[in-house]
């Protein structure tokens, strides 16, 4: 006997608490919910053969990039694989299993690709979308995210219970393509179906972020105060977005309150929340802002996670909180791993190579003071850099990072040039650029006085 999901897809289950449980996984896991977990736990303590329960959960521990949960999720793959074997399962469930065996392999692309290939032929299943959604992301393909939703969109419409979810997942889409008008308009729309959607909520505030909309974008977080209460670690995320537009505003004692009371009131070390701190404190400091001993807390976590592996974003992020903190240990393990990850005929192996190793050694210089190498080796990974995953507002350190670099090195030029092409993409100037811009303009004018014949004095060499 099988049950259908809220989707109207076919589950090998056959327990109605479990199928209950296992809808309740899927809402939760669509609002970025703190219950996800709990959810997902009673489905399988209620139907422990439930093949497609066990891929998820292998999934998700996939998603988290933690060295330790690759165990879990081989185990996970191994449970499901023999439940399939004993239970015939759909070829929908049989997808979550193949794309779960073949990111274990080494490559989260072919995972995406294969449930890609499922959800044109079970179109209205939300939960295929939002797990596609997260691995493009984890992946910085932000063109497969826009056209994973675009394939699938027509089959939704107000009456999908998913409709809102759909939607703040178009709008982030939308907007890490380029298309702010349509992605504000999207994210906005989804909050009316689906008020507890923190993704399309950040999507929004992102649109306002890029299009130099700060105070704009920091009177739309303030007016959804309970938007992302329900999250988990996510909502971090969502405080850090809302200290970027003070810092844009030149607010750096808000942003810095924020970090203390919001955004690391708990120590995790789950690597999105060290990249949100580790991002932010590098972006207070650019700004000449003291942030004290802050270092230290997240570059001991930091060192703990020095040899992962898991996740370039993670890794450099990693790097930024031990370059920082003075861990010249934890650093030298870190590049080391890249190192050897550059080696390896996976996805990692060739986003290492491509993007993470050139990135690192140009933190690595930039703290060491050699401005021109640091220059050097963080441009020459610039055009990579989207494949390290996350968004441009998260990537966006690496690039404030390099033009400072530029800058320090006396490259106005050049700096001008990366400012521009920043500018550009992100739709609108803001602080930082109009700030970098104006210091471009004055050491570009201090260059033509000293090149100027005139000015020379008499018989000077």
């Amino acid at each position: 006997m099988r049950l259908s999901d809220q989707f109207g897809y076919d589950l090998t289950l056959s327990d109605q608490d479990a199928l209950a449980a296992w809808n309740a996984t899927v809402l939760a896991f669509l609002a970025h919910g703190k219950t996800t977990p709990e959810h997902l736990e009673r489905c399988l303590s209620l139907s422990p053969d439930f093949a497609l329960g066990h891929a998820a959960r292998g999934l998700f521990c996939l998603l988290l990039g933690r060295k330790e949960l690759l165990r879990t999720s081989q185990e996970c793959l191994a449970i499901a694989k023999t439940s399939a074997q004993n239970t015939p399962v759909t070829e929908r469930e049989l997808a979550f299993i193949d794309a779960l065996d073949a990111w274990m392999q080494g490559f989260p692309s072919r995972s995406a690709d294969i449930l890609d290939a499922m959800l044109v032929r079970a179109p209205e299943d939300a939960f295929l979308m939002k797990v596609i959604h997260a691995i493009r992301f984890v992946l910085g393909d932000a063109v497969g995210m826009r056209q994973s939703i675009e394939r699938v969109f027509s089959a939704y419409d107000e009456k999908h219970p998913a409709y809102g979810y759909l939607l703040g997942c178009r709008a982030f889409s939308l907007e890490e393509t380029g298309d702010y008008r349509l992605a504000e308009a999207s994210g906005r729309r989804g909050l009316e179906f689906a008020r507890d959607d923190a993704w399309g909520l950040h999507a929004v505030a992102h649109v306002h972020d890029m299009t130099g909309r700060s105070e704009e974008g920091a009177g739309w977080l303030e007016n959804h105060p309970d938007g992302w209460a329900h999250c988990n670690n996510f909502g971090y995320h969502v405080w850090w977005h809302l200290a970027l537009m003070y810092l844009d505003q030149g607010e750096a004692d808000k942003a810095l309150a924020l970090y203390d009371a919001d955004i690391r009131k708990d120590k995790t070390d789950d690597y999105r929340d060290i990249s949100n701190a580790a991002s932010l404190l590098v972006r207070l400091e650019l700004e000449g802002v003291d942030v004290g001993a802050r270092w230290e807390e997240i570059a001991q976590l930091s060192d703990k996670r020095a040899e992962d592996g898991c996740n370039v974003f993670a890794d450099l992020h990693y790097l930024l909180a031990l370059l920082n903190g003075g861990r010249r240990m934890g650093s030298d393990r870190l590049l080391n791993g890249l190192k050897e990850r550059a080696q390896s005929e996976t996805d990692i192996g060739r986003i290492s190579a491509e993007a993470g190793l050139p990135t690192g050694l140009g933190l690595e210089q930039y703290r060491k003071g050699n401005y021109a190498s640091a220059f050097s080796l963080l441009t020459s990974a610039r055009d990579n850099l989207h494949t390290i995953g996350g968004s441009h507002a998260q990537r966006d350190v690496f690039e404030r990072i390099t033009i400072d670099a530029g800058l320090r090195a006396g490259f106005s030029s050049e700096a001008e040039t990366l400012i521009k092409s920043r500018s550009s993409k992100r739709g609108a100037l803001d602080r930082f650029a109009e700030q970098r811009l104006e210091i471009c303009g004055k050491m570009q004018r201090a260059e033509q006085v000293m090149e100027d014949e005139n000015l020379r004095a008499a018989n000077s060499v």
